[in-house]
């Protein structure tokens, strides 16, 4: 599996280029799955539901399942903070491609996501592990950078990078264990 990180400021842009990078890989006939950090308490389940009222009963893990997805919610006791190598442990491993939103301080190579219009600082001077830029405003970067420059509305030209050097993304389970 290939692992990539999307990083960057809230209003950037990650999720509207994840959204737009996932059909142009799916395209190239590549399967890819997202882990996304989610900052707030959040919930899929809806009360009243099969699947709620398990969880409510006591539940540590609830999984639902059709002939079309499958959903696994798992209840911590305590409050945890898990690894994106962790979250990454629990998908597929047939996975072509894992795209990481959020998750901007991990040790996963990245591609940060910038806009001058956000008003938000850079980051790869000081993130050895963002290797390449996405925005839309090549010209206002802070600093000159020797990393590639890619623009943040061509999800097709990223996908073709990505392709391209997907040996440099190459992720093992075993090594993050």
């Amino acid at each position: 599996m290939k692992v990539v990180g999307f990083a960057g400021f809230s209003g950037s842009g990650k999720t509207t280029l994840v959204e737009r990078l996932i059909p142009a890989l799916r395209r190239r006939g590549l399967r890819v799955s997202v882990v996304k950090h989610a900052h707030h308490h959040f919930d899929i389940d809806h009360a009243g539901k099969d699947t709620y009222r398990h969880r409510e009963a006591g539940a540590f893990e609830v999984v639902v399942a059709s002939s079309k997805r499958l959903a696994l919610m798992r209840e911590f006791e305590q409050a945890a903070q898990l690894t994106v190598h962790q979250l990454i442990a629990e998908l597929y491993e047939g996975v072509d491609w894992v795209l990481v939103e959020g998750f901007k301080d991990s040790d996963l190579l990245k591609v940060e996501v910038w806009r001058a219009q956000a008003r938000q600082p850079a980051r790869y001077m000081d993130d050895d592990f963002i290797v390449a830029i996405a925005t839309d405003s090549p010209d206002q970067l802070p600093h000159p950078t020797l990393r590639p420059v890619l623009d943040l509305n061509d999800a097709e030209a990223l996908a073709d990078w990505l392709v391209a050097h997907q040996d440099r993304f190459n992720y093992c389970l075993e090594d993050m264990a």
